[in-house]
């Protein structure tokens, strides 16, 4: 019987390859972690609402979103974290004045502060996003995560002079303008440690899989953690091990270093 209980994977990047595919070795280790018993968790910095048809093809029904902010576990909440609104409107003030665009996900639909523009289509188009609004001023909705999109790399200081917020490049090919706000006492690594400790396992019995630094605090709250080949430069000094990329069978890969998969 396997020392290890709980399993959870990043999509875009290590999931999901740019051409959004799971691969066929990737279904086939990830079935047979299920048979050994062990819980499958999608960790993303995705609206939950916009991952089901993922989550059909590989049977899992756990899920920790938005960077952190929202875990479910077999389809029951166990936590929400939403964003204080002064913080949302500060940002989309700066965003405003500054001619960045944003998007706003909440707990049902993804909210841009611009539908019209080429770059937001292609955005959309990525990620696979149908639930989509624009923003107004009327909005007054719980915001659980934020998209920053047309920055660059030196505008990131304007949203960081905020305590506790840094500002994470989104890993995905084509679209490295865009950033994601991350706390720094809500994210990825919280939501495990939370989930870790509601189902009573050990961190030493939990293994993860990243390749954006949006990961780095998940690699760092489990027992086993790999960084994708096709990872970003900087995440690979957070993860305990480095495997193939995700167009090469890097989940499989790195199961299989742990003798889960054949």
């Amino acid at each position: 019987m396997t020392q290890y209980k709980v399993l959870f994977l990043d999509i875009d990047g290590t999931l999901v390859t740019p051409d959004n595919r799971i691969e066929e070795s990737t279904k086939k280790a990830v079935a047979q972690v299920q048979d050994q018993g062990i819980e499958v968790f999608l960790a993303t910095g995705r609206p939950l609402h916009e991952i089901n048809d993922l989550a059909a093809q590989l049977n899992i029904h756990s899920f920790i979103g938005y960077n952190g902010a929202y875990a479910v576990y077999k389809g029951a909440d166990i936590f929400q974290e939403p964003l204080e609104k002064s913080l949302v409107n500060h940002y989309l003030e700066i965003a405003h004045e500054h001619n960045h665009d944003a998007v706003l996900y909440t707990n049902k639909e993804n909210i841009f502060t611009n539908l019209d523009a080429p770059f937001i289509h292609h955005f959309i188009d990525v990620f696979h996003f149908h639930k989509n609004e624009v923003y107004s001023s009327e909005f007054d909705r719980d915001v659980l995560g934020i998209t920053m999109i047309n920055l660059k790399p030196e505008d990131t200081s304007l949203y960081e002079s905020e305590a506790g917020i840094h500002l994470s490049q989104v890993n995905v090919e084509g679209l490295k303008h865009c950033y994601d706000v991350i706390r720094d006492k809500i994210n990825k690594g919280y939501g495990i440690q939370m989930l870790l400790k509601y189902l009573d396992i050990p961190k030493e019995s939990s293994i993860a899989f990243g390749d954006g630094m949006n990961d780095k605090e998940m690699l760092h709250a489990v027992g086993e953690s790999f960084a994708m080949g096709n990872g970003h430069p900087d995440i690979f000094q957070y993860a305990k091990h480095r495997t193939t990329e995700v167009t090469n069978s890097g989940i499989f890969n790195g199961l299989k270093m742990l003798g889960l998969v054949e």
